[in-house]
């Protein structure tokens, strides 16, 4: 009996670079042709000069998240504003569904939430005990006197924590 996995059907996150301002609406054409597109989206106030308003912005500029079979890559290219795949070490980078649920539990989170901090050093290695990148890993790359700087490797991104 052959245990292999076809590779054709397994299903993977990949990462699309899209024209500039065009994620969202990539991402809904693209749901409509039935493929799953995920793109991120935070909500930020911004001050004009007479007003203040609340507009949804994508998390990660230019860069939409969609999960299909290595057949159907192909076809977003059907859609107006998908400009390529983001390659890693010359094949198209594969996010993992643990990392794409990291950035959803994020952007559900409440704004604020308690962190215990022990007495963190620069390099310390840490694994969050609290919060929307709860389980994560991340190391200590700065100390200052009202904050840590943590990198969360798995997901490429720097998290500032408050200390009270």
């Amino acid at each position: 009996m052959n245990c292999t996995m076809d590779m054709d059907v397994m299903m993977n996150w990949y990462v699309l670079y899209t024209k500039p301002k065009s994620e969202k609406k990539v991402a809904e054409r693209l749901t409509e042709m039935g493929i799953n597109a995920y793109c991120p989206i935070i909500t930020k106030i911004t001050q004009w000069s007479d007003r203040k308003k609340k507009v949804q912005l994508p998390l990660f500029n230019s860069y939409i998240f969609v999960r299909l079979t290595e057949k159907e890559r192909n076809s977003v290219f059907d859609v107006p504003g998908v400009v390529r795949y983001l390659f890693w070490l010359g094949k198209p980078a594969i996010v993992k569904d643990k990392e794409i649920e990291t950035i959803q539990n994020w952007l559900s989170a409440p704004d604020t939430f308690d962190v215990v901090i022990d007495t963190w050093r620069k390099g310390d290695k840490v694994v969050l005990e609290s919060g929307p990148f709860i389980d994560q890993e991340a190391t200590v790359q700065e100390v200052k006197q009202n904050h840590y700087l943590l990198v969360l490797e798995s997901l490429g991104c720097v998290l500032k924590v408050e200390k009270k």
